[in-house]
């Protein structure tokens, strides 16, 4: 029977290295700190670990964080797209000559012999075919396979990943039940962005500040302004979309400060005016611009017009003023 973590009244573990040292764990909500106690936790322990995650989630990471906090830190940490091309080659390779039939028989340059005595991380793991998974759950079950025709000792940890669509995946027979059994031993469900918002401005400080130190350049920062105005979005792709913003955003300046002029051509506001298109007036260009901007904070501030005004750097009622010029609704929770 799969174990489950249970957190109330639980004593926290003790880790000299804070965990919120990895950009995906970078945020203080609720739902956050609950992923942040599962990994010390689940580290600790064996057994396999299923991350249930949205797609740009940076699931990788978390898997990471949890070898390198286990007791396979010292030993490889290997990671198999499942999705791509050739995966059956890659985790097995391709043994030459007549297999004996008592074990599963890998090649010495594949990647469950490379995980031996290590991690082996499965990224997408539904995406594996049926016979493939077939192989893997044989390998998992014996704990053993054949190299070069010689019996080794995998004692490898399996981590998987895999979208929230796996449980009607197994429920449908789709995914083998005994292979999630087998990586599901501990499972750990990744919050999208949607889920706390409230993180996104200390996820986008760690990218820019991860970038600053890539570059090599002075240390960068964003205004209050475009702090606000990413805190705004709901990010459907996660941090890979936030990642990717942010970037665009860097690339586009020399300037050490990044501003809304530089965020706002990287998104995708939920508005199909939006997108670029060269024509009009500057008038009509400065107008769009101050629409999508204004939306965005007070969406940040849960349309409350005081909180807004002064992100904004402007009064109230001149608040209330452009709010009505520009033709932005207001009835979410306007004062």
């Amino acid at each position: 029977m799969r174990d489950t973590l249970t957190l109330a009244g639980a004593r926290p573990a003790r880790f000299g290295r804070p965990i919120a040292g990895t950009v995906e764990f970078a945020g203080r909500s609720a739902a956050m700190s609950r992923v942040q106690e599962l990994v010390r936790r689940v580290a600790a322990r064996e057994g396999g670990v299923l991350l249930v995650a949205h797609r740009g989630t940076g699931v990788e990471s978390v898997a990471r964080e949890i070898h390198l906090r286990g007791r396979h830190a010292n030993a490889p940490f290997v990671s198999v797209p499942c999705g791509a091309v050739g995966a059956e080659r890659t985790l097995f390779g391709d043994p030459c000559g007549e297999a004996p039939l008592d074990l599963e028989t890998v090649s010495a340059d594949s990647r469950i012999a490379a995980a031996c005595g290590g991690t082996l991380f499965l990224d997408d793991i539904t995406e594996l075919p049926a016979a493939v998974q077939a192989r893997l759950v044989r390998v998992a079950r014996d704990g053993e396979v054949r190299i070069d025709r010689q019996p080794v000792a995998t004692r490898c940890r399996l981590l998987a990943s895999a979208s929230p669509g796996i449980d009607a995946d197994v429920r449908e027979h789709r995914f083998r039940s005994d292979l999630y059994r087998r990586v599901s031993t501990w499972r750990i469900d990744l919050p999208p962005l949607a889920d706390r918002p409230e993180d996104v401005p200390a996820l986008a400080v760690r990218v820019l500040d991860d970038l600053s130190s890539a570059r090599g350049g002075p240390p960068m920062t964003f205004t209050q302004a475009a702090l606000a105005l990413l805190g705004a979005m709901t990010w459907p792709g996660n941090l890979a979309e936030l990642k990717e913003a942010i970037e665009r955003a860097v690339a586009s300046t020399e300037d050490a400060v990044i501003q809304v002029e530089h965020i706002l051509p990287t998104l995708q506001l939920d508005r199909a005016s939006l997108a670029f298109v060269p024509a009009g007036s500057l008038r009509e260009a400065r107008l769009r611009f101050e629409h999508d901007y204004i939306a965005a904070v007070l969406q940040y501030h849960g349309w409350r017009m005081a909180e807004a005004a002064t992100t904004l750097g402007i009064q109230r009622p001149n608040l209330y003023r452009k709010v009505r010029q520009l033709g932005i609704p207001t009835a979410r929770g306007s004062e």
